[in-house]
């Protein structure tokens, strides 16, 4: 029988009058608490009797310690950078991050009926991953605060941190109708899965409304697998036709890498005979030369994190300030590098 245990953080949090964030950086001396703080939690937990173990205070009812993330796929910059953001901020107060991947359907269905983060953690960050009704009613019945990620914006007061795609859609297809470009294509991203991907849905709207605006005509578009490989697929159909757009905007930068690689062996000079443009500001668009609208992913993950903390323990970590639910919405911004030129 495993003994009952009878203190954990909340009560030595409760006998030092500070929050459950404050004690856990004092007892792994971590900063971001006074002197005479650490002194009073130290003193708290010694006549306590308290002993740090995340298994005995969640048999006891208290807090794990544990934060659940829930990713698509870690083999994926965009991914594994929100999930380095999100360890930034829970390293400094101690909390452990629990990495839930969802790469396909068989494994999706198995984690929403299983829901194996249940009664495990104390909060769950979802990472742009589109979730059916059933889907939102599942998470829902872990019970414990939830932070999304990206993708599609909730309507109610779930709590979501993101960016405009559609708006990052057409700070991209502006900036070549600015330069003079008319014969703009598109090379869009799709996915397997049965729901569509938000990200992408914004994406195309943005191309087709800032198109419209411009009084263009219609645009060729091609779509793809959203990938490196993808990318060079897509731009392979669009040199298959019988002219070549001036300009190509692209879903994101790793498609755009794929299409400059097609171009680069098809000897199609970039931008003398056709522009690229991109979204995220991955690492490898500064190396490639490659004009895009940059986001912050980073911090994306970094603003969760902080987003959970409060809502743990009604404070954020030492690295920044608390945010207010349920939405932030973080800008972004164009990147002008040699992949783009007026036409010739």
């Amino acid at each position: 029988m495993i003994p009952k245990q009878t203190v954990n953080m909340t009560d030595v949090a409760q006998h030092s009058g500070v929050s459950i964030a404050s004690v856990s950086r004092a007892l792994r001396g971590a900063p971001g608490v006074s002197p005479t703080t650490r002194d009073r939690i130290l003193s708290a937990a010694r006549e306590l009797s308290y002993v740090v173990s995340p298994e005995a205070s969640r048999l006891s009812g208290g807090l794990t310690g544990r934060v659940g993330v829930v990713v698509p796929r870690v083999d994926a910059w965009f991914f594994s950078t929100i999930l380095a953001g999100i360890a930034d901020e829970f390293d400094t107060v101690g909390l452990d991050l629990v990495l839930c991947t969802v790469p396909d359907s068989t494994t999706r269905h198995r984690f929403f009926e299983a829901l194996p983060l249940r009664r495990k953690v104390d909060a769950m960050v979802v990472c742009s991953l589109p979730l059916t009704a059933r889907e939102h009613t599942r998470l829902e019945q872990v019970g414990v605060p939830t932070v999304f990620v990206g993708g599609h914006r909730p309507d109610d007061d779930r709590s979501w941190v993101g960016i405009d795609d559609e708006l990052a859609a057409r700070q991209a297809v502006g900036h070549l109708v600015r330069i003079g470009h008319r014969d703009i294509a598109m090379i869009q991203a799709a996915d397997d899965a049965d729901i569509p991907w938000a990200t992408d849905q914004a994406r195309i709207r943005g191309f087709h409304r800032q198109i419209a605006d411009a009084g263009l005509a219609d645009p060729t578009v091609v779509t793809v697998k959203w990938s490196i490989d993808g990318g060079s697929r897509g731009m392979e159909m669009l040199l298959s036709r019988p002219r070549l757009p001036t300009a190509v905007f692209c879903h994101s930068d790793e498609i755009a890498l794929g299409a400059l690689r097609t171009l680069r062996k098809a000897g199609v000079s970039v931008p003398q005979h056709v522009s690229v443009i991109g979204v995220d500001d991955h690492p490898s668009a500064d190396l490639s030369d490659l004009t895009t609208v940059a986001q912050p992913v980073r911090e994306q993950g970094r603003i969760a994190a902080r987003d959970v903390l409060h809502r743990l323990t009604g404070e954020s970590s030492v690295s920044g300030p608390s945010v207010t639910p349920p939405w932030t919405t973080l800008p972004t911004r164009l990147v002008i590098r040699g992949s783009t030129a007026p036409p010739r």
